[in-house]
């Protein structure tokens, strides 16, 4: 078989591995392959080659500027391959099949890379989106808790002035024991039906797992507690306790160190102390 037979016979092997040959051509490719038993196994390692590509590669399409830039390309480099010298195309027809299908392979590559490039813009778009709704959320839960405590302390404030206004108010000053509180003080304003104001100054810095508590001391029976106090770095502390309506008439107020939480019945060292003159 001399050169140009060979070149004929790849020919009608690209034509029929592609898919695209005619009745005849077909019918020659098979006779060909008679005579040149080669000629079947070039064929099939041509289908292989289409049916790698089709196989592997998802067949999506890029933008139009995309396949144009990618096919202008390639076929520059094919054209440079065949003929480097310039003299014009007389490259073997198989090979020209095989330059079609690397740059179809080519493009649904570069297409796959495209879209998951989308894919991936559009994913860390969601997540950013998720992070600002997550903040979002952490905002309102902010607000939320700053209006629950400015709500905390408008009512407060409201029961504060309900003390100080009442018929029935006394006013209770109790001065700092020596030697834990020699320069501490403080006043209470008690209305039975209202409750109580209590504010202290110049109170000791607490130790660790320790808290202040009020004590109402009543005639003929235990102390009973009005609740915890938490001074601030300055030892400053204002508070509002609700009293029971029927308490006894109190004798004194005083304020102990207990253990954190609190205790039924005081059982530190007095800090602050005061007769009530009731």
């Amino acid at each position: 078989m001399n050169g140009a037979d060979q070149e004929h016979n790849e020919e009608l092997a690209s034509l029929v591995a592609l898919n695209i040959a005619t009745v005849a051509e077909r019918s020659e490719h098979a006779q060909a392959i008679v005579a040149a038993p080669d000629l079947a196994r070039l064929t099939g390692e041509l289908r292989q080659t289409v049916l790698a590509f089709a196989q592997a590669i998802p067949l999506l399409d890029p933008p139009g500027y995309v396949r144009e830039r990618i096919l202008k390309a390639i076929g520059a480099r094919v054209r440079a391959a065949i003929a480097p010298d310039g003299a014009g195309v007389s490259a073997r027809p198989w090979l020209m099949a095989a330059a079609v299908l690397l740059a179809a392979g080519l493009t649904a590559a570069l297409s796959t890379l495209f879209y998951r490039g989308q894919v991936a813009d559009l994913r860390d778009g969601l997540a950013r989106a998720n992070d600002r709704a997550a903040a979002a959320e952490r905002e309102v839960v902010d607000i939320r808790r700053t209006l629950g405590l400015a709500e905390e302390r408008s009512r407060v404030m409201m029961s504060q002035a309900a003390v100080l206004m009442a018929p029935d108010m006394a006013r209770i000053d109790l001065g700092g024991q020596a030697p834990v509180a020699p320069s501490s003080f403080a006043r209470a304003f008690w209305s039975r039906n209202r409750g109580m104001v209590f504010a202290a100054e110049k109170l000791p810095a607490t130790p660790v797992n320790k808290v202040y508590q009020l004590w109402v001391i009543t005639a003929g029976q235990p102390p009973i507690s009005a609740g915890l106090l938490a001074p601030d770095q300055q030892g400053s502390v204002t508070a509002f306790f609700s009293t029971p309506p029927d308490i006894p008439a109190p004798v004194a107020l005083a304020v102990t160190l207990e253990p954190a939480g609190g205790v039924p019945a005081p059982t530190g060292e007095k800090y602050l102390v005061g007769l009530t003159g009731l």
